[in-house]
């Protein structure tokens, strides 16, 4: 097998944005992976999914702006494009910012006009879909020929796409068995699903169920192996440096092994906690992907609560039944590190436990499935979560220059969900309610790093940044593609801990319910 030119994968990338059908992207990403020689799969993969290979390269979206002209003829393999990009990547020291111009020079010289169009896609990120990752995995199972459940929990476990496709492709279904739970290594979280109040919820768990109290925190992922202990976001994101206490809560554990599942959040001096953006402010980690360290902040520690124990001095007991995990827990940790549960028999103990938790100043509570395993990376039926209000978490896609009083802030969010379909997203209106002068100076400087275009009204970004929108209700409306929009939303809170391909989907908007026709 020899090596595949790079312009092959920017003919599939553009032939997958180009088409409508999942079966049929599938089956050019699937044709594309065959293609690979064994030595371009990690960087072959990571390109199809529209991400580099390498974490950070250093280059911004201003240094893809001047480019040389593209090449007439087609002369880079996909083996020396990651080479190129690599020897960027690695670029330090006196002279290395005009330097790694020269490299990127060099490489978008040689790269022909469709070539250059995936390259800026790769380096700005603005091809990095969740949607893409999702249909690579199938298509790594197809081009494999191994189930894709296997490809699925493999990547869950792992976290890393460009290993499970050169495990896949290499060594098929036995390779892919072998990637397992890895102390230290992150695996993607069990997420929960949503329901209007407690009796709903409890329709999908069964009952007996466990109520979880819903912290108004961030998710932690804690790893220890000895001494060693690591803390990871629900992202993946490693931020042990800047949460020192939860670390020194993980050494006084009385095990030698062990990954907890939890949450991390600032309390007052009433033990209540603290607004969402000072604990979000602790763990920001833009720019910092897994195995970046961002530097200490000061401010007040973060306190740790578990609420599930994934591994145990050796043994792995993701696929055991919840409440074996849960008793396996509270024997482990003290009970002050455990997140307030309790077992409920019907409905009327729930709502208790919901108004409980209300009074205490948490978000709501997480009805759990006592029988469930720890479903790796999946929001089902077994976790879910109830609020007091409707919520979704949506991505800015572009903001408005303000006026008067907030001249010269950027002010006006225009939301949208994710289209799990295509991987783009849907718009659903626009708010500038909710917004404090804080939140807004921030977003003024957040939305300008992240800005591709600026009408001189309306500033276009990356769809990268996470907000949480409270909203009263779904209506229909022929103004915005997906034909439905947000009744009275307003911004709750920024979500760092988010990244664009884990927002909610305009599946789960529609799935909202909209309000019955009125009566003629």
């Amino acid at each position: 097998m020899g090596l595949v030119q790079f312009l092959d994968l920017a003919a599939t990338s553009a032939a997958v944005s180009a088409t409508s059908g999942r079966k049929a992207k599938i089956d050019l990403l699937a044709a594309a992976l065959r293609r690979l020689d064994p030595g371009e799969l990690a960087a072959g993969s990571a390109y199809l999914a529209g991400e580099l290979r390498q974490r950070q390269t250093g280059v911004g979206y201003a240094g893809l702006r001047d480019r040389p002209a593209p090449a007439a003829e087609a002369t880079l393999t996909v083996a020396e494009v990651d080479d190129r990009i690599a020897a960027i990547s690695v670029v330090a020291g006196a002279g290395s910012q005009a330097r790694r111009r020269e490299l990127l020079a060099e490489l978008f010289g040689r790269a022909t006009a469709d070539e250059q169009r995936l390259l800026v896609g790769l380096f700005s990120g603005e091809l990095r879909q969740g949607a893409q990752a999702g249909l690579l995995a199938d298509a790594i199972a197809r081009a494999a020929e191994v189930p894709v459940a296997a490809v699925r929990r493999a990547l869950l476990l792992s976290g890393d796409l460009k290993q499970v496709a050169v495990a896949a492709l290499t060594g098929g279904a036995p390779a892919l068995a072998e990637i397992s739970l890895r102390v230290g290594t992150p695996l993607t979280p069990m997420l929960a699903s949503s329901a209007p109040d407690v009796a709903a919820a409890l329709l999908a768990t069964g009952s007996p169920a466990t109520v979880d109290v819903k912290l108004d925190g961030i998710r932690i992922q804690v790893h220890r192996s000895g001494d060693d202990v690591a803390v990871f976001t629900r992202s993946l994101d490693d931020i042990t440096s800047r949460l020192p206490d939860v670390v020194a809560a993980a050494r006084a554990v009385p095990a030698r092994e062990f990954v907890l599942d939890g949450e991390a959040m600032a309390l007052d001096a009433q033990g209540r906690p603290r607004p969402f953006q000072e604990t979000s402010s602790r763990a920001a980690t833009r720019g910092a992907r897994r195995g970046g360290q961002p530097e200490p902040v000061e401010g007040p520690g973060l306190v740790p609560y578990f609420f599930d124990l994934l591994h145990l001095d050796g043994t792995d007991l993701l696929d055991e039944p919840g409440r074996v995990r849960w008793a396996a827990l509270a024997d482990a940790l003290p009970a002050d590190l455990i997140v307030g549960r309790q077992t409920v028999e019907n409905e009327e103990q729930a709502a208790e436990a919901f108004a409980a938790a209300l009074a205490a100043g948490q978000e709501g509570v997480v009805v759990k499935a006592q029988e469930a395993p720890y479903d790796v990376g999946r929001r089902g039926a077994a976790w879910v979560k109830v609020k007091p209000r409707h919520t979704l978490d949506l991505v800015v896609l572009a903001v408005e220059w303000g006026h008067g009083r907030r001249q010269g802030w950027l002010s006006n969010l225009h939301l949208g969900a994710r289209d799990p379909r295509t991987g783009g997203f849907v718009m659903l209106g626009k708010t500038f309610k909710g917004l404090t002068d804080e939140l807004l100076r921030w977003q003024t400087e957040r939305f300008k790093e992240l800005a591709i275009d600026d009408s001189g009204w309306v500033v276009t970004v990356r769809p990268e940044q996470v907000v949480e929108i409270a909203f009263d209700g779904v209506q229909t409306s022929p103004r915005y593609p997906g034909g439905v929009a947000l009744r009275f939303a307003r911004v709750l809170r920024y979500r760092d801990d988010k990244r664009a391909e884990e927002a909610d989907t305009i599946d789960m908007v529609k799935a909202i319910g909209l309000p019955p026709p009125p009566k003629s």
